[in-house]
């Protein structure tokens, strides 16, 4: 594999997309009939070198130190203490909007490619491994543009929707406030009606990625703030609204009028991500208000938080599989060159050193990373094809059963890659020894950056929260009841193969476990929701387990199928590949999927320690 491939690895792409999930299939459908399954290609290999030239090319960066005044939290010019450091974004940026990335899955007659969402996820794919700092700006503009394609009045639309499509501007979400995490019905931004019908927008917001830049023209802001009646003064009720602000004005006709009043009054200083400066952004602070647009309906901000957030959890899970994936092959490419010791059998002082790939502890490493990484980039991807059926699917039952599926799946895809994405780069760091501990080397950083993916819009225990809380109980199960539909469509296509055979009981046991687990829980929930949902984070690793050996079951399916149809046509290196993906299935319902039933034990206590500890013991 050369270097050009050691980011993702094109093969695994391939497989994923038109054998794991018939990608080319999507072409039946109206929307995408002038496509082929040519031109999804050449999108992905063009995405797959800019990727490389514009965005690996400048990943590998050190701390910023406080002598180039990236830390003085005193006296801040990020304009001017960011642009060299950002220099390099902005050619990758600059690339990447030629290519037409931001707009690739907009209808044509917006100015887009009208790519089929699973196809777009796979050209992030490469973007996100090959410079996942340099990703949130894309990311995040893509994120918005969808919200005010969505939302948005026409007028609105006219003034800032072609400028995020062509990259002329770049956009934040800035909802978490320093005094408040998660829980936005106490934030306290403001935001007065004014007689023009505008906004002023008062208040701070933290931990805003590409808060101030001078790669685009303008940075659009997508605020949310407690809506102020121009009449009474009162807070309205249930008011938390969401609001375009831009750093720059944009009048009506078109012309530019006065910078905002938005000022970066903090940088963050963080583990990891240091191509992405991240700070607290003050509105108002300094002019009286900062000019803000009402987007969508008043009062119905946290509504459209969530479905934001919900596309915005399965970019994070998207971005935690290309970080495994690479991290993945990077220890792969390292154990294949890295000579050091000899095997036991053959110790001898003049035995020839071997590749430590040669060794079983190495190989067993990898092993568990290639289960973790190519599992959690198959959930994301089967999740984007998901998105897909929800908004092209030819029949409604067809749509309604993505929704439904797509939104049981989402805490998974945004929590397990990231979880499991760690491991993973914590395993490489091991495979490269002391060398995986350096700054230069390319692990260490891919850790640091990995590790922000659990956090990222919404810790794991509010994902674990949501799946059981949201997802099982309020649903009565609904969601678990399809998803074990389609586990049992997959163990019936197994069963007429005999290479498969092998992991039909413990499939198809982790299922009834799991469905016994949700029911006790359901029924605790019911009785006593405080001890129900204070396991959640475990049942939320459970759940996953499962998933994900489903996952790799049907992917076992596809290389069992292709292994068995002209064999004697297929070149070594296919063979390879899916000899790979059996070994892979087989060392997860070995050594993964069987932790379940341990996990259904503890989630079967009475009264675990942690529950029954009380604050004055610690």
């Amino acid at each position: 594999m050369t270097m050009l491939d050691n980011i993702l690895d094109p093969r695994d792409m391939d497989f994923l997309l038109y054998e794991f999930l018939n990608t080319e299939l999507l072409l039946n459908r109206t929307c995408y009939a002038g496509h082929s399954t040519e031109i999804f290609s050449i999108m992905l290999e063009k995405t797959r070198q800019l990727a490389n030239s514009h965005f690996a090319n400048h990943y590998l960066q050190p701390e910023p130190t406080g002598s180039d005044g990236l830390l003085d939290t005193e006296f801040l010019d990020i304009r001017q203490a960011e642009l060299d450091p950002l220099a390099r974004t902005a050619e990758g940026w600059g690339a990447l909007t030629q290519l037409g990335i931001l707009s690739a899955h907009h209808r044509i007659e917006a100015g887009g490619m009208q790519l089929p969402d699973v196809i777009c996820a796979a050209a992030r794919a490469y973007l996100n491994a090959a410079n996942f700092s340099a990703s949130m700006l894309h990311n995040s503009t893509i994120a918005v543009a969808n919200v005010i394609n969505r939302l948005a009045s026409d007028e609105q639309k006219a003034l800032f929707l072609p400028s995020l499509l062509d990259g002329s501007f770049s956009a934040t979400m800035a909802f978490t406030e320093p005094d408040q995490g998660s829980w936005l019905l106490d934030i306290s931004t403001t935001a007065i009606e004014q007689s023009d019908g505008s906004y002023l927008l008062s208040g701070r917001k933290s931990f805003v990625n590409f808060a101030e830049h001078n790669i685009t023209k303008n940075i659009v802001h997508l605020v949310l703030a407690k809506n102020i009646s121009r009449q009474s003064g009162s807070e309205r009720e249930k008011n938390v609204s969401l609001f375009i602000v831009p750093r720059q004005i944009i009048h009506g006709d078109g012309s530019w009028g006065a910078l905002n009043d938005i000022q970066v009054v903090e940088l963050h200083r963080k583990m990891g991500c240091q191509n992405a400066p991240s700070a607290v952004l003050d509105f108002g602070g300094s002019k009286g208000g900062a000019t803000g647009y009402l987007i969508g309906n008043p009062a119905r901000g946290i509504e459209y938080l969530f479905e934001m957030l919900n596309q915005s959890r399965l970019a994070v899970g998207l971005s935690a599989a290309a970080l495994a994936c690479r991290s993945y092959l990077t220890a792969l490419n390292y154990a294949r060159k890295r000579t050091q010791g000899c095997l036991l059998n053959q110790a001898k002082s003049n035995s020839t050193q071997v590749e430590i790939i040669q060794h079983a502890d190495v190989r067993r490493m990898l092993l568990q990373q290639k289960c973790y990484a190519e599992g959690a980039m198959a959930l994301s991807l089967y999740v984007s094809s998901l998105v897909e059926d929800v908004e092209t699917a030819e029949t409604e039952p067809e749509r309604q059963r993505a929704a439904v599926l797509l939104d049981l799946l989402t805490p998974v895809v945004k929590a397990w890659p990231a979880k499991y994405g760690a491991k993973t780069c914590d395993l490489a760091m091991q495979v490269l020894g002391g060398y995986g501990y350096l700054r230069e080397y390319m692990v260490e950083q891919l850790y640091r950056d990995q590790r922000v993916n659990s956090i990222r819009e919404g810790t794991e225990a509010m994902q674990a929260l949501d799946l059981l809380g949201r997802k099982i109980v309020r649903q009565d199960g609904y969601g678990l009841d399809i998803f074990s539909q389609e586990v049992r469509i997959t163990l019936q296509r197994v069963e007429a193969i005999e290479d498969l055979v092998e992991f039909i009981d413990p499939m198809r046991n982790a299922l009834e476990c799991l469905n016994q687990v949700t029911e006790h829980l359901h029924r605790l929930i019911e009785r006593n929701p405080e001890r129900g949902m204070a396991d959640a984070n475990l049942y939320l690793d459970s759940f996953s387990r499962v998933v994900i050996g489903w996952t790799w079951l049907r992917q076992a399916l596809v290389a069992c199928r292709a292994l068995s149809q002209n064999i004697t046509e297929q070149s070594e290196e296919d063979v390879y590949f899916y000899q790979g993906k059996l070994q892979a299935t087989r060392y997860y319902f070995d050594r993964e999927l069987p932790l379940l039933f341990k996990q259904a034990e503890f989630l079967e206590e009475t009264q675990p320690a942690f529950y029954t500890m009380r604050d004055e013991w610690f």
